[in-house]
């Protein structure tokens, strides 16, 4: 059965949405951006519904500012005091439920890493980190492609016989062409947000997925902060585990994205 749940946070009132179940296991849904709690093209309400029929009561809400519920939206930096509002209002809401895993995408999944430790949450499901930081030249418009993903694209397109013949016969603009090789071999520096994600995870000891589009431009920036010295305490823990799908979609849209999410979430429901 699926119900709406109001509930407050501290002035305002947000709005959710529980898909009850069976088991004593359940599944809080925390939204990416600024997408409402539905997700996009309804697919947060389709997983919501795909795991309630699975037994694992799940919740899903409207952060402040967002959608149905009440307040100002201030980005996912200040989204502690929702996440924690949300998690009250599920175990009022589903008694039964006595162990929560936690699912974000993107800058969700980044929150949850970071506001997690004041929570009794027993595991984190983390899909494409969000590692950029936000500064007045990046916050209202799309970010750049990281040094990763340009060099990523470049050897996609290098191993691809069709780009070689456009090279051989002028179709390439070399201007462009090293101007991106050029961007493709500087060094990236670590993000602040990236430090602070790093040093959350490593001291955490909740049970942590981390699920990885392997070509989507905000995992591959991931990736590559991942794969720095910052991260190495946290690549070191054995209750962080990493699995990647060989897709672009960023929201594991496409059926086999979508069934490979869907499966990686059940097991690790299935584990706690």
């Amino acid at each position: 059965m699926r119900r709406m749940i109001s509930f407050p946070c501290g002035t305002d009132n947000l709005v959710g949405t529980l898909d009850e179940g069976t088991r004593d296991v359940g599944l809080l849904i925390v939204s990416g951006g600024n997408e409402i709690r539905s997700g996009a093209f309804g697919g947060q309400a389709a997983l919501a519904a795909h795991m309630a029929d699975a037994g694992y009561t799940t919740f899903r809400y409207d952060r402040r500012g967002i959608g149905e519920s009440e307040g100002q939206n201030a980005g996912f930096e200040e989204s502690a005091d929702d996440i924690a509002a949300a998690l009250a209002a599920f175990r009022q809401s589903a008694p039964q439920v006595k162990r929560i895993i936690a699912f974000g995408n993107c800058d969700a999944a980044t929150a949850l890493a970071l506001f997690h430790h004041s929570n009794a949450i027993d595991g984190l499901i983390l899909a494409n980190p969000w590692i950029i930081e936000a500064t007045p030249a990046n916050d209202e418009q799309p970010a750049a492609p990281s040094a990763t993903a340009i060099r990523a694209r470049y050897w996609a397109r290098l191993k691809n016989p069709r780009s070689l013949l456009d090279l051989l016969s002028g179709k390439v603009d070399l201007r462009k062409l090293a101007t991106g090789l050029v961007s493709a071999s500087r060094k990236e520096p670590v993000s602040g947000l990236a430090v602070r994600l790093a040093k959350s995870l490593a001291k955490s000891t909740v049970p942590t997925h981390l699920l990885i589009a392997r070509h989507d431009t905000t995992a591959m920036a991931f990736m590559g902060a991942w794969h720095s010295a910052e991260f190495a305490d946290a690549r070191a823990l054995a209750h962080i585990q990493m699995d990647q799908f060989d897709t672009a979609s960023h929201g594991f849209a496409d059926d086999a994205s979508r069934r490979w999410l869907y499966d990686n979430i059940h097991k690790t429901l299935q584990k706690v």
